[in-house]
């Protein structure tokens, strides 16, 4: 895998940043990807199979240990977090903010035999906060390299790093997240996972910068805050399914046997949970013949899926409109504005949890121009990136030079 290393411009503005902050030059600098859900919409949760990739957009961090039982962090010259290394029980009023997943992920790591000391730690993102780009599994994910990498040796594995993070997020910030997102960000890569039984993760070999299409992240200008509640429904109703069958995933549950229930299943949680059920099986199965069609390079294939992933997300899963919403649909709308400018070509679907952020879309090269214009008519300027795949997952980067302190 090739070296991980960053810019030596910005690898000179985290120290320069770091010492405005701390007084002290910083001595180590690590990195973590965000990611992109290529397939397996809300499946992680339910011991579904994902396909995921890691992508070039992260978080960076200059840090430096310093002896002391605090852990202080600062992210550009205004956001600053202090978290004291003898009070890591989950705090309310910490839920919902950085300092609940430091707090989180230093208690974790503690408890997989990480001996977690006092650091400071400067923070440059370049990942987009609230466009399902998974900032906040990123953030986390860092928080773990960072702190396996300063008093862990660097002995724990991504796996071991990716759960630390969802624990953090799960219990001290208070999203109950699968652990897709984390696992891209600590692995890197493309990725096909499993999370039916023990959780495996494979790499796929596929290029996405071969296949004529350029893979576009369309922000919808509409982000994730306050949506807690509604990527919890999803997990709650599935769950009310499950509890039908004395299971605690849909994984767990034949699918004849969940359709030779449909009826009593409608009176018990409703036809939404239902609906949304017969998504997870639908999509799931979707998920590894999206990776064979990669494998053997049938990228049509893989194209017509990712279309029928879209399809199933918006009209069962129902995570493209807000309950109740009316006047403001976004997501809805930038997927018929990519139905409309695509004419019939590449792929588009909602990404991540859904409802707001951002929708995928693979596009043709030769339509990629007017792609873009067309959507920043509508929506506003930058509001479509093009992502790549980044093979390295999260972990201690080198500068790319000699770095100036001073």
């Amino acid at each position: 895998m090739p070296e991980l290393s960053l810019d030596l411009q910005r690898v000179n503005g985290l120290s320069s940043g770091f010492h405005t902050a701390f007084g002290a030059w910083p001595n180590r600098f690590f990195s973590a990807p965000g990611r992109t859900e290529l397939g397996g919409n809300h499946t992680d949760h339910q011991g579904g199979h994902v396909l995921a990739a890691a992508i070039t957009l992260d978080i960076a961090a200059a840090v430096r240990a310093t002896g002391r039982k605090e852990i202080r962090l600062q992210s550009g010259p205004r956001s600053s977090f202090v978290v004291s290394l003898d009070e890591l029980d989950p705090a309310a009023q910490d839920a919902g903010t950085p300092a609940a997943l430091i707090r989180g992920v230093a208690q974790r790591m503690r408890q997989l035999g990480c001996p977690v000391g006092g650091f400071d730690a400067y923070l440059d993102s370049c990942l987009p906060a609230g466009v399902g780009l998974s900032s906040s599994a990123a953030f986390s994910v860092l928080l773990a390299v960072v702190m396996n990498g300063l008093f862990g040796g660097g002995k724990l594995e991504p796996s071991a790093l990716a759960a630390a993070a969802q624990y953090a997020e799960n219990v001290h910030f208070g999203k109950p997240c699968g652990c897709m997102d984390q696992l891209a960000s600590a692995l890197g890569g493309l990725v096909a996972m499993d999370f039916s039984g023990k959780t495996l993760a494979r790499r796929v070999n596929f290029d996405f910068s071969t296949c004529g299409h350029a893979l576009c992240m369309v922000d919808t200008r509409a982000g994730h805050a306050r949506l807690t509640g509604e990527y919890a429904a999803v997990t709650r109703e599935m769950g009310a399914v499950c509890a039908c069958f004395g299971k605690t995933s849909l994984s767990q549950i034949a699918e004849s046997e969940f359709y030779g229930a449909v009826a009593k299943l409608r009176k018990r949680v409703g036809d939404r949970a239902v609906l949304r059920a017969i998504h997870y099986y639908q999509e799931d199965r979707r998920v590894p013949e999206q990776v064979a069609a990669l494998e053997t390079g049938d990228f049509p294939r893989f194209l017509q899926l990712v279309k029928q992933s879209g399809y199933s997300s918006y009209m069962y899963l129902q995570n493209v409109i807000l309950s109740g919403a009316k006047r403001s649909q976004p997501m809805a709308l930038v997927l018929a504005l990519c139905e409309h400018y695509l004419a019939g070509r590449g792929a588009y679907r909602v990404h991540g949890g859904g409802f707001a952020g951002a929708v995928q879309a693979f596009v043709p090269e030769d339509r990629l121009e007017a792609f873009q214009s067309g959507m920043e008519d509508a929506l506003g300027k930058n509001c479509c990136r093009v992502l790549a795949v980044r093979p390295q997952g999260a972990g201690e980067a080198g500068p790319a030079g000699e770095i100036c302190h001073g």
